[in-house]
């Protein structure tokens, strides 16, 4: 190894190792791969490691990328999801999203996935290169009076419209809905598709803003922690306060003492 290697600190090269990026690793790796000090082959090995899991996740980024485009085609491709459907409070949220193939938001995922931080982060940049977006929400008192499944359709097809154009293809996490006949679905599309992953991002994001909006008019249910699903601190709270008017009192009937009728 040449002696001028040797001209920084094993300390100095550790910290330069940690903190490069991308495009000045491979040079660092090249410069330092054979330094014989221990605590810089450590470096050595933590820096290929990252660099071969940023190489891994840039990937699958792509591959979300290729099958939208498979699916889809080069159209306007939208993708939709939902959030809130096992929720006992607050609405059934749907997204409709489409992404251009460039520039691509990297780190996009299924939002169950993601960090809440993190999420936060991924629907400002969706929202700046998206080429549309559609949010549609459908509140308890309907979910009540159509049930589950007509909600949905509802809200993807209110979603689609809110998107604004007419999309070439309409991918769909999950099965089937027969909400549009361009429409094509696909389980764990949430995962797997770009457009599709962005949709429930940004579903997960606005809903969750708007539970915890609702944690400041109905306080007592923890509906900033909960977003409405039925934890245990939730259920408590209905047994105790009784149903809020952002309830699903069709969802409800096991945590109260007197059923409701319907």
């Amino acid at each position: 190894m040449p002696a001028s290697s040797h001209a920084a600190s094993a300390r100095e090269v550790t910290a330069l190792l940690n903190d490069a990026d991308a495009s000045e690793l491979e040079a660092l790796v090249a410069r330092y791969g054979e330094d014989p000090r221990k605590q810089v082959r450590h470096a050595v090995a933590s820096a290929l490691r990252r660099r071969d899991a940023a190489l891994r996740e840039r990937e699958r980024v792509e591959e979300m990328y290729r099958l939208q485009r498979e699916l889809g085609g080069d159209g306007m491709v939208l993708g939709v999801d939902e959030v809130g459907r096992g929720s006992i409070a607050g609405p059934l949220t749907v997204a409709a999203v489409a992404l251009p193939a460039s520039p691509m938001v990297w780190g996009i995922n299924d939002s169950k996935q993601l960090s809440p931080a993190r999420r936060e982060a991924l629907a400002a940049r969706i929202a700046e290169v998206a080429l549309a977006i559609g949010i549609a929400h459908v509140e308890p008192a309907s979910i009540d009076a159509v049930g589950m499944s007509a909600a949905l359709r509802m809200a993807m097809a209110q979603a689609i419209g809110d998107a604004g154009v007419g999309p070439d293809c309409v991918l769909i996490d999950g099965n089937p809905v027969h909400v549009h006949p361009r429409e094509k679905t696909l389980v764990k599309g949430d995962a797997r598709v770009a457009c599709i992953a962005a949709a429930s991002i940004v579903a997960k994001v606005t809903r969750d803003g708007l539970m915890v909006a609702y944690d400041r008019v109905y306080p007592g249910y923890h509906l900033a922690r909960c977003k409405g699903y039925g934890s245990a601190e939730h259920i408590a709270a209905i047994r105790e306060k009784g149903l809020s008017p952002i309830h699903r009192v069709s969802f409800c009937g096991n945590f109260l003492e007197t059923p409701p009728l319907f």
